[in-house]
């Protein structure tokens, strides 16, 4: 599982330094949102055929070796083009290619161990990513005092290499599971949420989202429809905030260093709220940490919204730090309780319907939070873009309110 480091330092580095670059390049928000949209879009299409792949062929050291090698490819791309419409295409490919991995790492885990060490072994895993993640902003932050922001494309694809050389030892020649499996597995659909992993067992039909359609028609089939459209907004208004994040900080006269300061406060609260979350689960319950976990992720997007709007002058680091750090506590809360929550609620033989209606939803609300932020943006303002956001959020607090309260007059009834 060490492959992990070096890939997610990969991962994020890139998901920081590409907006950047793009301002560097002379873009703004709109080109941001719109690089953004085209890599989930990417990352979405791609969670479907490699999963696919996996499932047919049962590779996964081959699908591993290829992901990061044209990760590597596409970050020499990037260090080498001045043009944000290359990075258009870099970024699809990016996002199609880096998504392989994802799949592979759920089913080595759970093909690895017995099933009473899933837990263990998904935490370390965890832990490990969380880590990269930390790495790739310490380097960020330290790196950007001696060089420009085109040199970390170089750092990424030397970081890419090693992962590629690491999953070289990877065995797959034990069991096979198929991904649906992770639905069996609370842990493993855990990891996949915390870290937006999609997953397809099987290809979507219109008839499959009809918990979500009769909604729109006034009636309620299963309440699961209305636990589908509270993550719908909960991503759509989160990644509203995340998107527009890093032009923000420039549009505030945030230098690289302090962009990469930011994350790197951000990556240490989220390691160690990782190990809190859920003691605060366990005492609360899942659904009051559910509804809880919503509250600082509101006022996490209400805080730059209410300066912009009261205060005359740039944000200074204290408020967008505490900003960002209220966003990691609240969606590592929300994102083991919401899981623990669904995978209650999945009734037996409909794991992957139930698990593909999800991804679908968590996409579409994120690829949507992408489009959404850039035109928002420059018509209305960041003020209005944050308070939309937090707006969003609202809804989807309303919703899962609504679904636990639905939830339990029929369980009553029953």
């Amino acid at each position: 599982m060490w492959y992990l480091l070096p890939a997610q330092i990969t991962a994020q580095g890139l998901s920081t330094v590409i907006p950047l670059y793009v301002i560097f390049l002379g873009g703004d928000i709109g080109e941001v949102a719109i690089i953004s949209a085209l890599q989930n879009g990417a990352i979405a299409i791609g969670s479907l055929a490699w999963g696919r792949i996996i499932d047919r062929f049962h590779s996964k050291r081959p699908i591993l070796v290829l992901s990061f090698f044209f990760v590597l490819l596409c970050s020499l791309g990037m260090y080498v083009t001045n043009s944000v419409y290359i990075l258009y295409g870099l970024a699809i490919v990016l996002g199609f290619f880096m998504v392989a991995r994802s799949p592979v790492t759920q089913l080595l885990v759970m093909e690895s161990v017995q099933k009473n060490l899933w837990s263990w072994l998904f935490a370390r895993t965890s832990i490990i990513s969380t880590l990269g993640m930390l790495v790739a902003m310490i380097i960020g932050t330290v790196g950007s005092f001696y060089f420009d922001l085109r040199p970390y494309f170089l750092i990424c694809a030397a970081s890419s290499g090693i992962a590629m050389v690491l999953s070289i030892s990877v065995r797959g020649d034990g069991i096979h599971l198929e991904r649906s499996s992770i639905a069996h597995s609370l842990h493993g659909l855990r990891y996949s949420i915390s870290h937006h992993h999609f997953i397809f067992p099987k290809i979507l039909e219109a008839y499959d989202f009809r918990h979500i359609i009769t909604l729109f028609k006034g009636k309620i089939s299963n309440e699961i429809g209305i636990f589908y459209l509270a993550s719908f907004f909960f991503y759509f208004g989160s990644n509203m905030y995340f998107t527009a994040w890093t032009p923000f900080l420039k549009n505030q006269n945030f230098s690289n260093a302090d962009v990469f300061l930011n994350y790197t406060i951000q990556m240490i609260t989220m390691l160690l709220v990782f190990f809190i979350a859920p003691k605060i689960i366990s005492r609360f319950g899942e659904e009051r940490s559910t509804i809880l976990a919503h509250i600082p992720r509101i006022l996490a997007v209400m805080i730059p919204a209410i300066s912009l709007l009261s205060m005359v002058g740039t944000l200074g680091f204290p408020v967008t730090i505490t900003s960002s750090c209220l966003m990691v506590i609240a969606f590592s809360i929300f994102s083991t309780s919401s899981s623990v929550i669904f995978f209650k609620s999945i009734p037996q033989g409909f794991e992957g319907k139930y698990l593909g209606v999800n991804s679908a939803v968590t996409g579409v609300g994120i690829f949507a939070g992408s489009l959404v932020t850039g035109e928002l943006t420059k018509f209305l303002g960041y003020a209005a873009m944050f308070l939309s956001a937090s707006a969003i959020l609202v809804v989807s607090l309303i919703l899962y309110q609504a679904y636990f309260r639905y939830k339990l007059s029929h369980n009553s009834l029953d």
